[in-house]
């Protein structure tokens, strides 16, 4: 299983698309506070539609409340100025992905004391960073990709219909 980490996030739609993903893809999730919303927030649920029952969500006060809490093995912390691709190191089972808050990022201490978990996700120079939302989707399956989608349902069944594309 994998784990999300979300420090200090900002906007409730974000979080609460970063929720369904986790319940999609059976991925726990953690939240640093402080929080720029309410766990009840109406747009938060609303993004995560009817997958709340799915969601493992943990919540603490900060950061060493969380390392109090959890042990990790393994992190990767997302950044812009992370020195290399997110795609140039191996996840592993039980892998924390950290990702800081939306207006700020992960705090600039927290990545100077493990700069070799830090890795980013490649954009154009003048792009300053993509949304929160897209940023762990991409993380995690990354991740998942490399552990072999483990515990996914990874293949569906397609019937051709009469009229379809073959026509085209």
């Amino acid at each position: 299983m994998l784990n999300i980490v979300l420090v200090e996030p900002e906007i409730p739609q974000n979080t609460g698309n970063i929720s369904r993903t986790c319940a999609a893809t059976g991925s726990r999730l953690h939240l640093i506070k402080p929080l720029g919303f309410e766990i009840s927030d109406r747009q938060l649920k609303r993004a995560g539609l009817d997958y709340w029952h799915l969601l493992d969500v943990r919540l603490y006060e900060n950061l060493e409340d969380f390392f109090q809490k959890n042990e990790v093995r393994q992190m990767r912390l997302f950044s812009t100025k992370a020195p290399r691709c997110y795609t140039d190191v191996a996840y592993s089972d039980e892998c924390y992905l950290f990702f800081g808050k939306e207006t700020k990022g992960l705090p600039a201490d927290f990545l100077s004391i493990h700069p070799d978990d830090c890795v980013k996700l490649p954009m154009i120079e003048a792009a300053r960073s993509l949304n929160l939302s897209n940023s762990v989707a991409v993380g995690v399956f990354e991740a998942l990709r490399q552990l072999n989608f483990p515990h996914l349902k990874q293949w569906g069944s397609m019937k051709e219909e009469q009229g379809s594309l073959s026509s085209f």
